[in-house]
């Protein structure tokens, strides 16, 4: 049996990511959270993005998976289902 992450901490996991990569200590995510709410949240972003997600909770996307991504719940939905493999 593997011990599985709750959403609230992927959720908080992937904040830290973000604000990391964007450089903004104070910056909120929810899961409706889009590209569109962060002005720095570009495609070079969104690759860095991805790639620290992949080392933080050491899982592998596939490329259609990443870009049928609508908002950060569905990219800590996808984490959470990766891990739970």
């Amino acid at each position: 049996m593997t011990d599985t992450i709750s959403t609230d901490d992927i959720l908080g996991k992937v904040t830290e990511i973000f604000r990391e990569i964007f450089d903004e200590d104070d910056l909120v995510l929810t899961m409706d959270s889009t590209a569109d709410d962060i002005d720095k949240w570009d495609s070079l972003n969104h690759i860095s993005i991805i790639i620290a997600c992949e080392m933080r909770f050491k899982v592998k996307f596939q490329t259609a998976e990443i870009e049928s991504l609508k908002d950060v719940g569905e990219l800590v939905d996808l984490i959470r289902s990766k891990q739970s493999q």
